[in-house]
């Protein structure tokens, strides 16, 4: 199904804003020393879907977020954290992958120990930015973000995802063992991206937060089991990585596990959960709806 014209112009306008912000902070905020800026410039600003910012402009407009220039600094902060985790991601002792969004990742355009630092310092600035915004968020929201952003983020999330999906390579897990590990690898930065964004109105409700919190989780399911089906069903130029890589190194998926038609029917159920989660919500969730549409149905 193609994407919405009401999704595609959205999707469009921020990207281009989150771009824009993202290359002024690392403008504003160099490093002393400038193979690491460019290291830095090079995997953030690299081509990407953006879709952990694109959550956090959706669950504003959702919520009644006035003041879009305060979604900003946390649209940026969510994407700093995701290209610090590529990176750690493709480092030769993880994954060891050569190719990230269509070109060489970061330790094969510069080398590894550059490379280990660049994530270091993406995943540090996400912090400084979000604890020094000046867009009038208050302290209190800044916190809750930081805190928000840092469970994501750690060995209660993504960082704890990766140590299991290290562990797994070679071993078979149970469904639910599976679904655990990638809550934390996949879903946690998109749980934290929706409910950051819902935090930028400091009069959200925590039923609209918990309302968020379960689109999120569902969509991060769904995110995940597409791209299982994807490193199968796709391929290396469409990807913009290699495909069935995760095949190659024995590691634990939702097509391997349930087989590809289930495993597609499992994402739909996930999809369908999502939305209806969005229900009490009315129209001005539309784009988190239509970005669940574009989630199960992408094709990289």
């Amino acid at each position: 199904m193609p994407v919405s014209s009401q999704l595609q112009s959205f999707i469009s306008s921020y990207q281009q804003r989150v771009n824009h912000a993202l290359e002024k902070y690392l403008h504003d905020m160099p490093s002393p020393d400038p193979r690491l800026s460019e290291a830095m410039l090079y995997s953030l600003t690299g081509p990407g879907k953006r879709i952990r910012p694109l959550l956090v402009y959706a669950a504003g407009l959702a919520t009644d977020v006035g003041n879009e220039q305060q979604l900003d600094t946390p649209a940026c902060a969510v994407e700093m954290i995701h290209a610090f985790s590529l990176i750690h991601d493709d480092l030769p002792a993880m994954d060891n992958d050569d190719l990230r969004r269509g070109r060489a990742t970061c330790h094969k355009a510069f080398d590894e120990a550059t490379a280990i630092l660049a994530g270091d310092a993406l995943q540090t600035m996400a912090f400084e930015i979000l604890s020094n915004d000046a867009s009038g968020l208050s302290g209190d929201q800044r916190l809750k973000m930081i805190a928000q952003l840092a469970s994501a983020t750690g060995a209660r999330g993504m960082t704890g995802g990766q140590a299991i999906d290290l562990a797994a390579v070679g071993s078979q897990l149970t469904l639910e063992q599976l679904e655990a590990m990638h809550g934390l690898k996949t879903g946690a930065l998109i749980r934290a991206s929706v409910i950051i964004g819902g935090l930028c109105n400091p009069d959200v409700t925590k039923s609209e937060l918990d309302m968020l919190d379960n689109y999120a989780q569902c969509i991060g399911l769904c995110f995940q089991i597409q791209d299982d089906i994807l490193d199968v069903t796709s391929d290396t130029a469409t990807l913009g990585k290699p495909q069935g890589s995760d095949q190659k190194q024995g590691k634990p998926t939702y097509s391997a596990i349930l087989g590809l038609d289930a495993a597609k029917q499992l994402a739909q159920e996930q999809h369908n959960k999502a939305i209806a989660h969005l229900v009490p919500l009315g129209e001005k969730a539309n784009i988190l709806r239509q970005i669940a549409d574009y989630i199960i149905e992408r094709d990289c």
